[in-house]
């Protein structure tokens, strides 16, 4: 199966802000209200959760962004995919998510709201599909870009990858 394969046979189409191919999956009927989180986060009632289905290839990459919500990516098919975490406390980390259990990859990994990220496929892969749940459920409006020259300077021993993980 190629990526234009799954591409079409689950519907997917470009992600409008952080590159790769999605589709929504799942909206929660249920919502909260903005109300119930004391740091004010959300200007709006948000749903209880929301899934996509997301699948990058070589030449795309999840650009570095955080979200307000917690996010969990969930690897279901392709090549390994590395994602880049970083926090405000000015700690960073590597993930591997795949299906090589014993070579460190893991197939959940889970984002903390506030913590930037990142992802493309490992050097040589050909695609991976994924699936990201985020509760409370995702907004466009709860997406923040990352930019590189701020990043870099917050954290110089990623410099490297967060160039390969941002757009000029």
């Amino acid at each position: 199966m190629t990526a234009d394969d799954v591409k079409k046979l689950l519907g997917l189409q470009p992600h409008p802000r952080e590159g790769g191919w999605y589709v929504r999956t799942y909206e929660a009927v249920e919502t909260v209200g903005a109300e119930a989180f004391a740091d004010g986060r959300y200007g709006s009632p948000r749903r209880t959760g929301t899934a996509i289905y997301y699948l990058l290839e070589p030449g795309t990459f999840s650009e570095m962004h955080r979200l307000k919500s917690d996010e969990v990516f969930h690897f279901y098919a392709g090549d390994a995919v590395e994602m880049l975490q970083l926090r405000e406390a000015g700690s960073g980390r590597r993930v591997l998510l795949g299906n090589d259990l014993e070579g460190a990859a893991r197939p959940q990994v889970v984002v903390d709201r506030g913590v930037w990220q990142g992802s493309r496929l490992v050097a040589g892969g050909s695609w991976a599909l994924m699936g990201c749940s985020v509760s409370p459920g995702f907004e466009f409006e709860d997406y923040e870009e990352g930019r590189r020259t701020a990043l870099s300077v917050q954290w110089p021993e990623w410099e490297e990858m967060i160039e390969g993980l941002t757009r000029g």
